[in-house]
């Protein structure tokens, strides 16, 4: 591969990376800006959180119907698309004369989340060289996680700046750069299999693939019925100002993004106890948070744990994946997205409910008690090695650890294993 060849390849990587991240920004920024927008548009904030199902839904219906419907058209052409559709749907929310106009953008940005993710997750191999392909895909990882620990803190600070309407514009924005980078520097890349929906649930054919669906469900569910409604405890029950929000969102983006990276070393000793442990500490901080909100100092402490042990989770259920099914495919891949679309929509309609039927503090130990129970779940059925078959391109063959690939994250020590991107 000449130098030119190889550069282009790697500013291939970069736009896919950053159309991940927007893609991910734009779906969790509304968490940041629930209280400006129920004020803006005139309704409570459960009805507010909607947003946030609305995208999960249609994200868990798009990743399976999008990786089929276009299995035979060429990559470049549909990630093209989709991030296009991205802009479409951020430009509608920010110009949204009503929620339920906004709910229509967001269900549009689902589309393009499913299926991008399910596309994109694995396209790396198709943009570099072999010896490269490691490295690539660690990139696009890194976007999607540190996407999912800024959007909350990123939506809460243009709240306390400007309108909430300039966040979608910021999405929108960055949404044409990446675009523009994919149109210019992507390839072609050629449909490689045709996608069934029988061919779907691979996946659930490998037991420990299960078990890591299973975690998943819970650690989603548990996560989003809390962090949907953040910014909604902060302002109520802790009572700080916009300014001191922003601030407080911050630290627990930045804790997450250190966390994601810390996460590069524990994975690679201990999956299993990294998940578990992780599981178990949010727990512990979402249940605390409420009892600690007389105290700024204690409330800001247990956020930055939060956000700590969050930062490394989504990439442990990756990486536990991975492990479980190191060959997946594009059909692998979107039954994993809509798992975790499903457990996001999941946890923020619960979390809704607690929010409206009980109050803020309900919704914090209710989801701490989910999470609870995953974290038993995992190690319960996590510590039975039973051999499996591992079907990757619909060929059943044995896995097992030595099968693992390895990536080094930036800032970790030891390689550790493919991840496929996930929210």
């Amino acid at each position: 591969m000449t130098s030119s060849t190889e550069r282009r390849g790697w500013l291939s990587v970069l736009s896919v990376a950053l159309g991940s991240f927007v893609l991910v920004l734009s779906e969790f920024l509304p968490i940041g800006l629930l209280p400006a927008i129920a004020r803006g548009l005139h309704v409570d904030i459960g009805t507010a959180g909607l947003m946030v199902v609305a995208t999960g839904l249609t994200g868990a219906v798009a990743a399976p119907v999008v990786t089929v419907a276009t299995s035979r058209v060429d990559r470049r052409v549909v990630l093209v698309a989709l991030t296009a559709l991205l802009v479409v749907a951020d430009a509608l929310a920010a110009v949204a004369p009503s929620f339920w106009v906004l709910l229509v953008a967001r269900m549009l940005l689902g589309v393009g989340i499913g299926g991008f993710w399910s596309i994109g997750a694995g396209i790396a191999g198709r943009l570099v060289a072999p010896s490269a392909v490691i490295r690539a895909t660690s990139f696009i990882t890194a976007g999607i996680s540190v996407a999912t620990v800024v959007s909350l803190p990123l939506g809460a600070f243009v709240s306390s700046l400007a309108s909430w309407r300039l966040a979608f514009v910021i999405g929108g924005g960055l949404g044409v750069v990446a675009l523009g980078l994919q149109v210019a520097m992507l390839p072609r890349i050629p449909a490689t299999q045709a996608v069934r929906f029988a061919t779907l649930g691979g996946l659930l054919r490998i037991p420990r693939a299960r078990v890591g669906l299973i975690a998943a469900v819970f650690l989603f569910v548990a996560q989003f019925a809390a962090y949907t409604y953040v910014s909604p405890y902060l302002e109520e029950m802790v009572r700080v100002d916009a300014d001191t929000v922003t601030i407080a969102l911050l630290v627990f983006g930045i804790a997450g993004i250190i966390g994601n990276f810390a996460a590069g070393w524990t994975l690679s000793r201990s999956v299993i106890g990294t998940i578990g442990v992780a599981k178990a500490v949010l727990a512990a901080s979402v249940v605390l948070l409420p009892l600690a909100a007389q105290s700024v100092v204690a409330v800001f402490v247990l956020l930055a744990v939060w956000g700590f042990v969050w930062g490394a989770l989504p990439l442990g259920t990756q990486t536990w994946m991975s492990n479980a099914s190191p060959g997946s495919s594009e059909s692998g891949l979107a039954l994993f997205v809509t798992t975790i679309q499903l457990a996001i929509a999941g946890g923020s309609v619960l979390g809704g409910a607690a929010v409206t039927s009980f109050g803020l503090a309900t919704d914090f130990w209710f989801s701490g008690a989910v999470a609870v129970v995953g974290a038993v779940v995992l190690v319960w059925l996590g510590q039975r090695r039973p051999s499996s078959p591992a079907v990757t391109g619909g060929t059943a063959t044995t896995a097992g650890p030595a099968t693992t690939a390895a990536i080094r994250l930036p800032g970790a020590g030891d390689p550790d294993p493919v991840c496929t991107p996930a929210p």
